[in-house]
């Protein structure tokens, strides 16, 4: 009788574990991720096909943003 009720126990914590899909999603050619704020490592860069903001690490913006100037 322990036994089953450890199985049963054990199945409903198991049913209550977030799926591997639950992750960030990835944005900015994979560099960036998608959330709903930015760590104080990270700056926004743009929003996400779902309105989240586009966060990335701060030396990825300074190298991705530069733009060549034309003299």
């Amino acid at each position: 009788m322990a036994q089953l009720l450890l199985l049963i126990v054990s199945l409903l914590v198991l049913g209550h574990v977030p799926p591997g899909g639950s992750e960030f999603k990835r944005c900015w050619k994979g560099q960036g991720a998608c959330r709903t704020y930015c760590t104080r490592q990270e700056t926004y860069m743009h929003l996400c096909p779902d309105g989240s903001l586009c966060c990335l690490p701060y030396g990825l913006k300074s190298s991705a943003s530069v733009k060549p100037e034309n003299v």
